[in-house]
């Protein structure tokens, strides 16, 4: 036998053959891509359903563990590559999903030396302890069943000076139920003294003037700081509404939210704005979805009339929505697609942040396309068989839109890209103004919605003003004398086929 054979043999007794792949162990490759990747909300306290830090937690889901990452449904990241990169991006990469399911097929081993230390996250505030905080004085129960609510929440904040706000975190009580919330600033104290004057928390409506919006939430979202020392103002004297859409979850709860604010240390050196196309969620897109329609599209552009850096990319629509797209096509030619979304997912939506800016110049066109699908194929569709579908404020209508949030590059017009923007949500609104049955008909619906005192979801007689309580009880079906989700809904097409005449 030769030198070299025992050598051979000695390294094949001690597992160091040439080309030998080392096994894959919770303690050396699993356990800190798990911290890595899926730790920040699968620990206590966060919105994971269980914890996924330790060995003992893993190991007896590890099998469910390989089926959703190798769905790409975890962990949850809709946007697919394409020419930009993105920060903070929690995809799994096709090599460690490999290793997941290696790990699996030895039977789990737990592997030598110390198990991994799970990183050391802020307690309860994912970004740290916020420079504000402000909670609902009050809970607001959302009732098990019955229509989408739509309620805002003053919330007392007049601060002596201008600060300038570098992230909001919304810590939702009831999580299930919160849609979605936008958050808007009022210096003017309409807000606050209309909350609770219907005899319950909130109050319905639009019904004061807006110093300025900083950005919303909605399930699935990640908090981050804005790059660099970009921040978002916060005019002094302003109070926080929390414009809330709750969807009901089976069971009854009640939602008291509280927000922090992330404070900067000085003024930003440059203006943020939020471009959104389709401008107003689609509103004017004359979006109609038969039932069966598979493919239903909704396309919208915008030209940037100024230089821009972009820094950050988020979408919205409800349930039948399946694809998205933005692209930005340069005055040379050159296309950049800027969010590329091929399952959408109404349950994880997400601001996407490019790791790096990019510079578009003027004359650049934002050309967004999104595809619904309204058939029985559709696993995401509400209603089974399908109905027509029409744009609506419901989760269970239809919406959709890009936002691309910009600053100008020094030296260009703030103003001419404000101007630009508000020219495309006039539009938007003389569109649905030449539309009356539509106008008539959304106008009807908050109407409607609105009589609902107690929040209860359903439409009482006594509910219902005298001189239209007869008419509207003929949509009574199952003569409970009150107007149940589908029987309001069967009122509303009638009015829509009144409001044009």
């Amino acid at each position: 036998m030769t030198m070299k054979w025992c050598l051979l043999m000695a390294c094949a007794v001690m597992g160091i053959l040439p080309g030998a792949v080392a096994e894959v162990t919770f303690n050396g490759k699993i356990g800190p891509m798990l911290h890595r990747k899926c730790g920040s909300c699968h620990r206590p306290g966060e919105v994971g359903p269980f914890p996924l830090l330790t060995y003992e937690q893993v190991a007896p889901k590890a099998r469910t563990i390989a089926r959703v990452v190798e769905s790409r449904s975890m962990p949850p990241w809709q946007a697919v590559s394409g020419e930009v990169a993105f920060a903070h991006d929690r995809r799994l990469e096709a090599e460690e999903i490999a290793q997941i399911k290696d790990w699996i097929a030895s039977g789990l081993p737990r592997g030598t030396g110390n198990a991994p230390v799970p990183p050391s996250w802020p307690e309860g505030w994912a970004l740290g302890q916020p420079d504000i905080v402000l909670t609902m004085p009050v809970g607001f129960p959302v009732p098990a069943e019955g229509p989408d609510i739509y309620r805002n929440f003053a919330l007392s904040l007049r601060l002596p000076e201008d600060k300038w706000v570098k992230a909001v975190e919304l810590r939702p009580s009831a999580r299930g139920v919160v849609h979605h919330a936008l958050f808007f600033l009022d210096n003017t104290g309409a807000a606050l003294a209309q909350d609770g004057k219907d005899g319950r928390p909130g109050f319905k409506g639009m019904t004061f003037r807006r110093a300025g919006s900083l950005g919303g939430y909605a399930p699935g979202a990640t908090v981050h700081f804005l790059p660099d020392d970009y921040a978002m103002a916060l005019p002094k004297q302003s109070d926080l509404v929390l414009a809330m859409h709750f969807h009901p979850s089976g069971k009854p709860e009640v939602e008291q939210s509280t927000v922090g604010l992330y404070l900067a240390d000085a003024p930003p050196a440059r203006d943020l704005a939020n471009l959104q196309v389709p401008a107003a969620f689609g509103a004017g897109m004359k979006i109609d979805i038969p039932p069966g329609e598979a493919g239903y599209l909704v396309r919208d552009s915008f030209t940037l009339p100024v230089d821009v850096d972009a820094l950050a990319v988020s979408g919205h629509a409800h349930y039948l929505c399946r694809t998205m797209k933005m692209t930005a096509r340069l005055p040379g030619g050159t296309a950049i697609v800027l969010l590329g979304i091929e399952d959408w997912d109404l349950n994880w939506q997400d601001r996407y942040v490019f790791a790096l800016p990019q510079r578009l110049p003027a004359g650049t066109i934002l050309e967004s396309t999104l595809r619904y699908d309204n058939s029985e194929e559709n696993p995401n569709n509400p209603f089974s068989p399908p109905r027509r579908v029409r744009w609506g404020e419901e989760s269970t209508d239809e919406m959709g839109s890009i936002t691309l949030m910009v600053s100008p590059v020094p030296g260009q017009s703030r103003e001419a890209l404000a101007q630009a923007a508000r020219k495309a949500n006039l539009e938007v609104l003389g569109a649905v103004a030449s539309r009356p049955r539509e106008a008539f008909a959304m106008a009807m619906g908050r109407r409607i919605r609105a009589l609902d005192g107690n929040g209860d979801g359903f439409l009482e007689a006594a509910e219902i003003p005298e001189p239209q309580r007869q008419r509207a009880l003929k949509f009574d079906r199952n003569g409970d004398k009150r107007l149940d989700e589908e029987e309001i809904q069967r009122l509303l097409e009638t009015l829509r086929g009144e409001g044009g005449a």
